[in-house]
């Protein structure tokens, strides 16, 4: 089975939602010596991309979505192990929540997938999240990202509320914040002490590596 037929099997086992078939080109994947990073990104992560790409244009909706996780979470299982040491020695820890006052998590819940496939030890406080969750959570988990979303513009002064709880603690020197959700913007993250906006969980896992680079 050739290198394309193996990437192309995995991405369309996460767009299907097929944890079977992602069980089984990941195997396939490390028989053919596949680099376990390689894997993951030209094919678990395009698979999300893709997700979520039609789950914004509203094709598919959250069952999907979870099916489409799971299969990747699947395949992730087998393929982690693999990241050479030097590699994994680069994963950076984030911290990822929304913001107190919000139950919207579905767009959190994509970009924490696509963290996780990219190699990215991910910790997810989950949603309604308070200004002492993300403080006490960035110190616990040694976080060097903190990513916090919303997708109302009332709870917009929750995310500045969280960022000033992390200036005040003294812990905001030690962390990178990113933001991201329907009324956010770069300028936004600007106004608040933010470092950076991401439109989609394409652009946060790609402004995340850049952290490391």
């Amino acid at each position: 089975m050739n290198k394309e037929r193996v990437l192309k099997g995995l991405e369309q086992a996460v767009v299907n939602g097929r944890k079977d078939a992602s069980v089984r080109y990941a195997n396939r994947a490390l028989k053919e010596e596949m680099p376990a990073l390689e894997a993951i990104d030209s094919g678990l992560i395009k698979g999300m991309m893709v997700v979520g790409d039609r789950y914004s244009a509203r094709k598919i909706f959250l069952p999907q979505v979870l099916l489409a996780a799971d299969a990747m979470y699947a395949a992730l299982e087998i393929l982690l192990p693999h990241i050479p040491r030097e590699e994994a020695s680069k994963r950076l820890n984030i911290v990822i929540g929304v913001v107190e006052g919000d139950v919207h998590d579905i767009g959190k819940n994509i970009v924490k997938s696509m963290f996780t496939a990219a190699g990215f030890n991910t910790f997810d406080l989950g949603k309604d999240c308070s200004d002492e969750e993300f403080v006490n959570a960035a110190k616990e988990h040694h976080a060097h990202v903190v990513a916090m979303s919303t997708l109302m513009t009332p709870t917009m002064d929750s995310m500045k509320a969280a960022v000033d709880a992390l200036v005040e603690d003294g812990c905001r020197k030690n962390v990178k914040i990113i933001i991201g959700g329907a009324p956010t913007s770069q300028e936004f993250a600007d106004e608040i002490g933010a470092d950076m906006h991401a439109i989609n969980a394409q652009e946060a896992v790609a402004k995340v590596r850049q952290l490391i680079k």
